[in-house]
């Protein structure tokens, strides 16, 4: 997921895609414990991508202020 394609979502969507990629990232996070996650750099990925959603999000709520 590219900060080009996420700067085009409203601020609604980005705070939904941000709800979306933490519980996916919970639910990793409840499999590798498990033993039961094959792509561990799935987590890494994962928290990169909550990182881009929220700095998206600051940005666009900063622009609106």
């Amino acid at each position: 997921m590219k900060a080009s394609e996420l700067s085009k979502l409203t601020a609604e969507e980005l705070r939904s895609k941000s709800a979306e990629l933490r519980g996916e990232l919970w639910s990793a996070r409840m499999k590798k414990e498990t033993g039961q996650l094959e792509n561990k750099a799935k987590l890494g990925s994962l928290r990169r991508d909550i990182a881009r959603v929220e700095t998206v999000l600051r940005k666009s709520l900063g622009a609106t202020r």
